[in-house]
Parts: C-alpha cells; sequence; structure tokens
C-alpha cells in the first residue's frame, strides 16, 4: 500500500488503550515530527535514538489522555513546541474534559502554538496542513502531508470506523460532517494513519466505512 516518499514512519502502540504514537522522520534530513505521543516518554525517546532522528516538534491530533501523556517531558527534553488546534485549548487544559483524571493523576497541558483551519507550515521538512475535524472532540484535527500523501487522522477516522463522540464536545453531527467535507474531499490513494488500530486509505474508508 505504502508510496511514502521522503517519509519514514515508524509507530509505537502506547498506553491502556493501545494508541498510536507516530514518529514521522524526514529521510533526508533526519528531522523527525511526535505525533500523539501517548505516554512512556523513555520508550519514545529510545525508538527516535534507535532511528537516528532529531525532533522538530510535536503534534497533537486532540487533547485526551491517551494522546498526550508524553508530550510536555518530550518537548521539555528536546526543546521543540507542543502544538495543537487553537480550539482544543481548553480540552488540553481542564482535567475533566482532557480525561487525565482518569489515570488518577489529572493534569493540564498547556501547548507551545496554537493552528487554525486550513494552516500550512513547514516542520521537518514536510509541507502541513492543519484540518480542524471536530466531532471526538471540538478541537479535533488531521495532519495532511500532501506531498507524501499521508493524512494523521487522530480518532476522528478509524479502519471502517469513526471516533466515539459521547465524551465532552464530542458531537455526531460534527464528526459525520468533518469526516465527508474534510476527509472524503482529499486523494483516494491517500494513507491514513489513525490514532488507534490499522492504516487504511481515504479510498477504502470512503467505500466500506459505515460512517
Amino acid at each position: 500500500m505504502s508510496t511514502l516518499k521522503k517519509l519514514q514512519l515508524e509507530t509505537l502502540v502506547l498506553g491502556m488503550v493501545s494508541t498510536n504514537c507516530y514518529l514521522a522522520k524526514n529521510r533526508e534530513t533526519g528531522a523527525m515530527l511526535i505525533i500523539d505521543p501517548a505516554e512512556d516518554a523513555d520508550r519514545i525517546a529510545r525508538k527516535i535514538a534507535g532511528m537516528a532522528g532529531t525532533p522538530e516538534a510535536i503534534l497533537l491530533t486532540h487533547g485526551h489522555f491517551d494522546h498526550i501523556g508524553a508530550a510536555s517531558a518530550l518537548g521539555t527534553k528536546y526543546q521543540i513546541p507542543v502544538c495543537a488546534l487553537g480550539q482544543e485549548r481548553e480540552i488540553l487544559e481542564d482535567p475533566v474534559k482532557n480525561l487525565t483524571f482518569w489515570t488518577g493523576k489529572g493534569y493540564s497541558l498547556r501547548a507551545d502554538r496554537y493552528f487554525s483551519d486550513q494552516e500550512e507550515f513547514c516542520a521537518a521538512g514536510f509541507s502541513v496542513r492543519v484540518l480542524h475535524t471536530p466531532g471526538h472532540t471540538v478541537g479535533s484535527t488531521c495532519y495532511y502531508l500532501p506531498e507524501e500523501g499521508v493524512l494523521f487522522s487522530g480518532d476522528t477516522l478509524f479502519r471502517c470506523s469513526a471516533g466515539r463522540t459521547d465524551f465532552p464536545t464530542g458531537s455526531m453531527s460534527d464528526i459525520h460532517h468533518s469526516i465527508h467535507e474534510k476527509l472524503f474531499v482529499l486523494p483516494e490513494e491517500t494513507e491514513v494513519f489513525p490514532g488507534h488500530e490499522a492504516a487504511t486509505t481515504i479510498g477504502y474508508e470512503k467505500r466500506y466505512n459505515p460512517y
């Protein structure tokens, strides 16, 4: 399935709900993006060292505990910004809404940079487009790398499924709109790397996803 170009992608499955943490390395420069560092900063750091990568930024698809657990530690270790969508600020900073209270040690996280919908930026040598995809949370975000044909979909779109909408700020109508109006308009060959479970493609999901 893979047609990845300068992107070397490794996945770590971490935490109590098996969250996919992605390490996106530029083969040409060694620069790297960390997407959704769920927990276990030491394990992530060991993987980064094994890949001989140099992290430049941490991208959060949303603010739930199972996607942010190692963000602060890794941001400090590598002196890199933690980034999220502006609409997710309230989730990140509220231990109830970010569900960290479930772990028995609720905490807040302040991002260093907040994006806006459709913002485009360059990091680790990749062109990245920010797609605001509310539904799982009000500020859920997907990161699209058009030159690589890759989408990091967080908990918005899964293989033959979609993120649950019964957490604070969730909305079934919003996630349906996000998937159809923001994601299904992407090229069908776009590879989708979700926050949980297996990778897929936009074309496959348009044909087989009941959502």
